[in-house]
């Protein structure tokens, strides 16, 4: 247990000379106007699912995001892996029935291997996805602006 302290402590000590002699690149308003971007990501996250604060959850958010970004119907069992806080498969299977019962992903036969299944988003989930990525887009570039204007850019 000691030993494991005096671990702890080093590399905290570590930690601390490494971002110290990092030196750091932005202003406090240039941090508070990134974390304005995360909140206003958040609400426009929650806008996608009409403001039902069920689907703010990290789960539903790489489940999602991960089958969009695919761009094609993935494998159930993949699927299963997108959930990435969710270490149990019966747990993150139940994340995904729900998401299937409320509509949000469509479920078909694979035709390479008929003891799988795949998934998808449904087209109206997509056309949502689609739309709150045009949205999260405009913010993050309005943000970047928002940051050049608040201070030095260390580039």
């Amino acid at each position: 247990m000691a030993r494991a302290r005096a671990h702890t402590r080093l590399f905290h000590g570590e930690l601390r000379i490494f971002f110290t002699h990092m030196g750091l690149q932005y202003t406090d308003a240039q941090r508070r106007e990134y974390l304005h971007m995360l909140d206003n990501v958040g609400q426009h996250w929650l806008k996608v699912f009409d403001n039902d604060t069920e689907w703010y959850l990290t789960v539903y958010w790489d489940l999602f995001t991960k089958i969009w970004k695919s761009e094609r119907p993935v494998r159930r069992t993949d699927a299963l892996k997108f959930l990435t806080s969710v270490k149990s498969p019966a747990t993150a299977g139940k994340y995904i029935d729900e998401a299937l019962q409320q509509g949000f992903l469509r479920e078909t036969s694979n035709p390479q291997d008929a003891r799988s299944k795949l998934l998808e988003l449904s087209p109206d989930m997509r056309a949502r996805l689609d739309a709150f990525f045009d949205e999260v887009v405009s913010e993050v570039r309005h943000t970047y602006a928002a940051i050049d204007r608040k201070g030095h850019r260390p580039d």
